[in-house]
Order: C-alpha cells, then structure tokens, then sequence
C-alpha cells in the first residue's frame, strides 16, 4: 500500500526524488517548491524551478508559497491529509506545525554524513574540506537546523580529483534511491531512527563571493580543493594576462602537481600553477563569455607560459 506524500523541494538535485517516488508508486499529493523567478539576459522571464516542471509533467498539484507561516498555509497543508513529507532542499523553514502536519512527519534528505555538513552547502564544503568520504543521509525532521534523529545512510566516496558538480549528481542519484528505500521501510513500519551524535558537527555556510578568488599563497591542496569544490558553480576564479591584457578567468577542473615557485607563477608550458606549498596543473578553464576548454588549447591562444604569472 504506497504511502500519501507531500513532496517539498526546488532544484534538480529534488527533482530527482520526486519522480522516484512517483515511480515507486507513492501518491503525491501536492508539491511545495520555490515560486518561479526572474531568469533571461534581462531578469524578466519567469522560470519554474526543476521540481516545479517534473510536477507538471507527472500532473502534480504545484504550490510557490513565500511563506509557511501564515494559518491559511498550514490548514491548507493539514487539509491535503498525508502520510509524510517529504523534504530535499526545500529552501524554505518549516514551522513546528508544517513538520507535525502529516500523520507521520517529516523526512529530509540530506547531502552529508550527519553531524558533518549541517546546512546550505555540504556538497561544497566537503570537497573544499578535502574530505574523502560523504553522502545521503534520510532524516526526520525536528526544529533544529539538520539535528533530527537519522534513519538511514549511504555513503559515497569522493575521489580526489572531483568537482562539487560530479558529486552533486551521484549524490543526487544515490539520495533518490535511499529515499525510496526509506519510505517502504516507514510503510512496513520497520523504519529505525538514530540520534545524531553532536561531536563533530559541523555547519556547511553558504559559499560567498570572497571565497571564489583563489589565493596563489595557500598550499596546493587547499587551493585543489577549492577550485574543484566550486566547480561548476559558482566557479573559482583569477586573474591573468590573457591575450596581453588582465582578465578573469574561472578555474574548473584541476591536479595536484610537482614544482614550487613563487605563489602564482606558471611553471610550465602546461598550465602547472606554484602555491605557497607545491603546485596544481589547471587543466580545465573558461575565459569570461567563452566556452570550458583544456589548458593546451586555452594556452594556445592567451599567449601565457612559463614564467608569467597569475593574481
């Protein structure tokens, strides 16, 4: 027997889930996801988010409230008459009544291994971290910021060369399917919760536009870590003379390399970068309105080379 569920999410990362769930054969009873924003060259258009698209192509009721505060909200929520919620980067806080509001709660999946990464970014700080390991952890839901008891894990390796957009998407593969998982176990009633244990919290902030500019000085790890933790986006960045003027160019993809020199300095012809402590080869970079190219063909025409160097 499937379970009513109300699905709340926005990305692509959600959409995921939600069709899986649709494909388990769950009732949906209603998605809640951001409201459309403005989007286009000019910021005019309208777009719907992922999960708002995937519910109209499964014929899912959509709601964009601003808010969850207000009472009519939250009878609206109650008067749908669910089973479970279930919540994957929502955007939105849920009020103590929104998270009681269905007959068994509410359920998040959650990208980290919980206490590590509470918060908006745990994709990102784990690899800036230069953590080996992370994954999908389903939730239930409490006031508290991510600190709901756990009640299942899976977990996924982080290679040392991957960017925060390759982890998203196994991430995203990996939570749909635990999330399947997790609602036939709470159908059978054989789902067990765990508390989580506090040591080792830690909370994974918003990336800021300071932290995009890579800093030459940092060891090389640290600045590996950082230039395939924001890539693709919003995309590690320096400045360089490219083509005989500076200009901002965003770092993609990267290695650890052998060398030193001052921070900076370009050690070879390709594309090896000194650190304060070692080196990193860049070997994926987009020039501002161009496409993602590989070091060889970028050094081709930017008229770099061994002893320039980069800000």
């Amino acid at each position: 027997m499937a379970l009513r569920v109300i699905f709340m999410g926005t990305p692509e990362f959600s959409a995921a889930t939600l069709r899986a769930l649709a494909r388990a054969g769950h009732d949906i009873a209603a998605v809640y996801c951001q409201p459309p924003r403005p989007a286009g060259r000019r910021g005019l258009e309208l777009t719907k988010s992922p999960v708002h698209l995937a519910a109209e192509e499964l014929g899912i009721e959509v709601r964009t409230p601003r808010s969850l505060k207000g009472e009519d909200e939250r009878a609206a929520f109650r008067a749908l008459d669910a089973d479970v919620a279930v919540v994957v980067a929502y955007g939105l806080l849920l009020p103590k009544e929104i998270l009681e509001g269905t007959r068994l709660g509410a359920y998040n999946g959650h990208a980290s291994l919980l206490p590590r990464w509470r918060g908006a970014a745990p994709i990102q700080r784990a690899i800036m971290a230069g953590d080996a390991e992370t994954g999908m952890m389903v939730m239930k839901m409490d006031e508290g910021l991510d600190t709901g008891p756990v009640a299942m894990t899976e977990r996924v390796a982080i290679s040392p060369d991957m960017t925060a957009g390759e982890l998203h998407d196994t991430l995203m593969e990996t939570g749909a399917a635990l999330m399947v998982r997790a609602l036939d176990a709470l159908e059978r009633g054989e789902l067990r919760l765990s508390p989580q244990d506090e040591d080792g919290a830690t909370y994974a902030r918003k990336i800021s536009k300071e932290e995009s500019r890579i800093d030459w000085s940092a060891p090389a790890d640290e600045v590996h870590n950082r230039i395939r933790g924001l890539s693709p986006f919003p995309g590690a960045w320096c400045e360089m003379a490219a083509g005989g003027r500076a200009e901002r160019v965003k770092l993609l993809r990267s290695t650890l390399a052998d060398g030193s020199g001052r921070p900076g300095e370009i050690l070879d012809d390709a594309l090896a970068v000194a650190c304060g402590e070692g080196a990193v080869r860049l070997t994926e970079v987009q020039r501002a309105g161009g496409r993602a190219m590989g070091a060889r063909e970028f050094l081709r025409g930017a008229k770099l080379g061994k002893g320039d160097f980069l800000s």
